[in-house]
């Protein structure tokens, strides 16, 4: 369920206004649109701070050199971009099929298809934060994506209760001041509540009164975000220039794009306002309450117990 995006190896990143000039363009000679082979971008620093609007070519994992030509553009910009530099790769796979990424994501890719958004978070990052990307969004090999789409998996995620465990088992970065997030040491050692567990399609516990309480308080921190980073009088909704894409939000006027340069995560967490706190309040009672657990537990009471559960179910 947990994995670490794919990873480019080379310069396929294209600016916003080169991806939107090349969607609009006459499909190509195999009768397939440019938007087969054309996705935002994301990473880390996109999501704690704004979007950079950067996209990226991406031939998938399989595709042939003949099948990736037929795309003109996108192929041309890697032939001349990319492949040179692939050419002094000591990696004989990353110099033969140098219009693929390096580490193609075949297994993250796998995990999220039919999924319509999943949950990301920055692998290195001051603070733990989670947020919805929609599955059009390719994750960059810095952030660590969770294949599920429901609001209580977010929530349990986005709990003190998984923050204390993720602090403890993910490891530092650099001089040891950032905290990591690592698939296995991290999500795949921590013991989920039972029955809400990520091996259990979340329909199979929709009615369960937990399973209900977590997603209602993860929605209303994710909507109370959103408002906070994107005020509805600072930005306005613009559809893409082709279907299958997210809208754009574009700022007002210059004074909007001034104040919204201000609204990012990072900030929001740094500052903590009263609504946030409560907001986050609100979800780790719900958590707690689903693994019969006081909400006031010390940090150290609460990894004594996840420990235990987490020996328990190894044990089992």
């Amino acid at each position: 369920m947990c994995f670490q995006g794919p990873e480019k190896n080379g310069p396929f990143d294209i600016t916003g206004d080169i991806a939107r000039a090349w969607l609009v363009l006459p499909k190509n000679p195999n009768g397939r649109p440019n938007s087969d082979v054309i996705r935002p971008r994301m990473n880390g620093l996109d999501l704690v701070r704004r979007s950079r609007d950067l996209w990226i070519i991406d031939f998938g994992p399989t595709r042939t050199e003949d099948q990736a030509a037929h795309y003109e553009h996108p192929f041309t910009h890697v032939r001349v971009n990319v492949r040179p530099l692939r050419a002094r790769n000591r990696d004989a796979s990353r110099r033969e099929r140098w219009w693929l990424f390096g580490r193609t994501g075949g297994d993250v890719r796998n995990a999220l298809e039919g999924l319509d958004r999943y949950i990301a978070t920055p692998e290195v990052g001051k603070h733990r934060v989670f947020v919805w990307l929609p599955f059009i969004a390719l994750p960059d090999k810095k952030l660590i994506v969770i294949a599920r789409s429901d609001d209580t998996t977010f929530g349990l995620l986005h709990s003190r209760i998984h923050e204390c465990w993720s602090l403890r088992t993910g490891g530092w970065h650099g001089a040891g001041n950032d905290p990591r997030y690592t698939p296995t040491t991290t999500f795949e050692t921590f013991p989920f509540p039972e029955g809400l567990t990520p091996d259990i399609p979340a329909a199979q516990y929709a009615d369960d009164p937990r399973a209900k309480a977590i997603a209602a308080a993860a929605r209303e921190l994710d909507r109370l975000r959103n408002n906070w980073l994107n005020p509805p009088e600072w930005v306005r909704r613009e559809p893409e220039v082709v279907p299958g894409y997210q809208d754009r939000l574009i700022p007002v006027d210059e004074k909007a794009e001034k104040e919204l340069k201000k609204r990012t995560l990072t900030h929001l967490y740094n500052e903590r306002p009263r609504w946030l706190a409560n907001a986050h309040r609100a979800l780790d009672e719900a958590v707690a309450a689903a693994y019969g657990w006081s909400a006031d537990l010390s940090e150290d009471e609460l990894l004594a117990k996840l420990l235990a559960l987490n020996l328990e179910r190894a044990g089992k």
